[in-house]
């Protein structure tokens, strides 16, 4: 966590941290909250004890050039970039929003759990799938498959739609269209710069005087690397594991025998050797140079 002149922790989530102002006219009309990126990683629904350097300035960078290519589908909570100096380049300033207690995944291809669901029940989130579909195979069409958000430390939940709807009740429909739209414009996006988008999630949230389903705003992180699996089109070969632009390193090392880490018994993971690390932030840095054409600050 920083010590920020002018605004106080008031919680930290798995890879971000919030701040309140306390002066709160000293930001304009409106609440807001100091979001800020840190460089730490979670995996299996961990925290890990080393950090990746510079990731939260590359994926807070990428979240907000992705905010800007959507603007037009939805608005978001980025209020302004005017941070303390010692966080910048991975705060923003957001409006304070009443968060909805899912995350909304959208999936063109099958991987990850949902590979792991549809092995299990041959469906995902209660929408039946074609037999014999492989790890990687793109789906006929992108499919909505939320979860329930889960409390720091437990895991995720997949859902169906009817339990969106018993959750969230009047949101569950334009979630749903949103969300599918949302990953339709991404992956045409991501397509140009030679990365398939296979699957991503986003979390919405709506302002405290609103209860209004068209009054949704996305928030968070966005189409980033933590939040987001992209492969590379040219090396993309269904029926095996994808190269991949994100924490798969992590997740691979973590499972090997090298890690010693035994997952099945929910301990915490062990520390992460440099090259993970390496290879790690390479890899986020990849994907953010490929997809906006430009470096990041850092």
């Amino acid at each position: 966590m920083f010590d920020l002149d002018g605004w106080a922790h008031v919680s930290s989530g798995k890879v971000r941290d919030l701040y309140a102002p306390q002066d709160a006219s000293a930001h304009g009309s409106g609440d807001v909250i100091l979001v800020v990126a840190s460089d730490r990683i979670s995996a299996f629904d961990h925290v890990l004890p080393t950090p990746i350097p510079d990731k939260g300035k590359i994926l807070s960078q990428l979240s907000l050039w992705w905010f800007d290519q959507l603007k037009d589908v939805i608005p978001n909570h980025v209020v302004s970039l005017d941070v303390p100096a010692a966080v910048r380049g991975r705060a923003m300033i957001c409006h304070r929003l009443i968060m909805l207690p899912v995350e909304c995944v959208a999936r063109g291809y099958i991987s990850g759990s949902g590979l792991s669901e549809y092995r299990a029940t041959g469906s995902i989130c209660g929408i039946e799938l074609p037999v014999g579909l492989r790890e990687g195979d793109e789906l006929a069409e992108p499919i909505f498959t939320p979860a329930a958000k889960a409390h720091l430390g437990e895991h995720d939940e997949n859902i169906s739609f009817e339990e969106l709807k018993r959750r969230v009740r009047a949101f569950a429909p334009m979630l749903r269209a949103t969300t599918l739209e949302l990953y339709s414009r991404a992956r045409e996006i991501a397509a140009r710069q030679g990365l398939i988008l296979a699957d991503t999630k986003f979390e919405f949230g709506i302002a405290a005087e609103s209860s209004f389903a068209r009054d949704i705003i996305l928030a968070d992180e966005v189409l980033t690397s933590d939040s987001s699996r992209y492969w590379d089109a040219r090396e993309w070969q269904p029926g095996q594991q994808q190269v991949s632009f994100d924490k798969q390193f992590v997740r691979d090392w973590l499972l090997s025998p090298a890690s010693g880490w035994n997952r099945a018994e929910d301990e915490p993971p062990p520390p992460l050797p440099d090259e993970i690390v390496e290879k790690t932030r390479a890899r986020y840095l990849e994907a953010f140079r490929r997809l906006t054409g430009t470096n990041p600050e850092l």
